[in-house]
């Protein structure tokens, strides 16, 4: 029997801000107590969304980037996806256009529907402009509308008439309570004690068109180019992985990828004052807030002691963004509060209102090309000089800094392991990064 799929959207707006991750996570988790089975996708390179949509789903949350994760990978998720599940949503990232490559382009190169997303608090029939400019300008299949933050039952309506055939498949009231968010995004969830009752919440509060949402035919995306084998380049390695409050910008697909190349993963906690494990290989240090938790990592001795332990034995250690923060001299806050760090890397890190980087990079490697991004609010100010840098997509140019000293490799780069495995074992292989 032939398998019939999953409905199959992705979720997109205007810009940011107008509540697509409010959106995807109500319908997903309304889907969810409704007795469906859910898979949730995160258009574009992000930590703090997958995280939130996570817990309204219940299941992984993968990253979809053509660029990034590549056009195949992509397909080998969505296949996946839609044979697994009854409802596959696809959060998009910024607005439906922005980016390259953009959600509108994920959207065309899959044949996936668009839910658009439109903040009715201060418009009425001017949404269904909006919506058709959303459509044609691409253009993309539109599936449907919901309207957020609309007033009333009659608000709801002057959006549906205005539509002109498009469904309004969903709305949202103006939300008393709202998902929490600071300078990289949302909260983290395990930091919003009520996080599942907010989630009930908003399930509760989506008024969803059930004949509208039937009219959604299922679908199977084509059949992807098989995935090539990852050597086992690390069997018999350990690698550490800090993982807490402090770094936890950690993409599933890099765990995966490190188990792929055989290593055994043993997570630590910095922030809990937790020294790196004993009997590691390497370690990694993702990014995260250390920043929010200054006070906290610059009190903790066995922590301290054990990353200058590691560095001094050899071990390979990967720093990423607030992985690297955290092995400075010291981080200084907006405040001009400083706390004493690790000293791994020599210079000091300075928090500041302005965003430092933003955007997908490329990051040169002896087995080619790691694509990953970089977003930032500080500046390290150092005297060492940089072993390279990364290459900024689609422009070409200088991004940011790739220091090494020692066995140390440090960068405000995130790296999506997957776009280049060869590169990830080199990068954790004594002597080969």
């Amino acid at each position: 029997m032939t398998h019939p799929g999953a409905r199959m959207l992705l979720v997109a707006a205007t810009a940011s801000g107008q509540g697509k991750t409010t959106i995807t996570a109500a319908l997903a988790r309304g889907l969810v107590r409704q007795g469906q089975r859910v898979r949730v996708f995160k258009c574009g390179p992000d930590f703090i969304d997958p995280m939130l949509l996570e817990r309204a789903c219940g299941s992984k949350v993968h990253t979809l980037d053509l660029w990034m994760v590549g056009l195949e990978a992509c397909r080998r998720r969505l296949a996946q996806a839609a044979r697994d599940a009854d409802v596959v949503l696809i959060e998009g990232v910024m607005g439906l256009y922005d980016g390259n490559p953009s959600a509108a382009d994920l959207s065309r190169a899959f044949d996936i529907p668009v839910l658009a997303v439109i903040d009715a608090s201060a418009m009425a029939q001017t949404a269904g402009a909006v919506v058709q400019g959303l459509r044609d300008y691409g253009p993309v299949q539109m599936a449907g509308v919901v309207a957020n933050r609309v007033a009333s039952d009659g608000h709801r309506q002057m959006v549906a008439t205005s539509l002109r055939g498009i469904p309004l498949l969903a709305s949202l009231p103006k939300q008393a309570r709202t998902l929490p968010e600071r300078h990289l995004g949302l909260v983290l969830p395990a930091e919003v004690d009520d996080i599942d009752v907010i989630l009930d919440e908003l399930a509760d509060q989506l008024h969803l068109d059930t004949q509208a949402w039937q009219a959604i035919a299922p679908r199977l995306p084509d059949h992807a180019a098989p995935e090539q084998p990852i050597p086992p380049l690390l069997a018999g390695k350990t690698v550490a992985v800090a993982r807490d409050a402090a770094f936890c910008f950690i993409y599933s697909a890099n765990l995966d990828v490190l188990r792929q190349l055989g290593a055994q993963l043993a997570f630590f906690s910095p922030l809990a004052d937790q020294p790196v494990p004993t009997g590691a290989n390497a370690v990694w240090l993702p990014g995260g807030y250390p920043e929010l938790h200054m006070a906290a990592l610059s009190k903790a001795a066995h922590w301290r002691d054990s990353i200058r332990a590691a560095h001094a034995a050899g071990l390979p250690i990967l720093a990423e963004c607030g992985g690297m923060m955290a092995v400075a001299e010291s981080i200084t806050d907006k405040d001009g509060h400083c706390f004493t760090m690790p000293a791994l890397l020599p210079g000091q890190v300075f928090m500041q209102q302005r965003l430092a980087g933003l955007g997908s990079q490329g990051m040169p490697t002896a087995a080619g090309e790691m694509r990953g991004h970089t977003f930032h609010y500080s500046h390290l100010d150092t005297g060492l000089a940089p072993v390279a840098h990364t290459v900024k997509h689609p422009s070409g140019a200088q991004g940011e800094a790739v220091y090494r000293l020692g066995s140390l490799t440090a960068t405000y780069f995130h790296s999506f392991f997957a776009s280049n495995p060869l590169a990830t074992a080199g990068l954790f292989a004594k002597g080969t990064a």
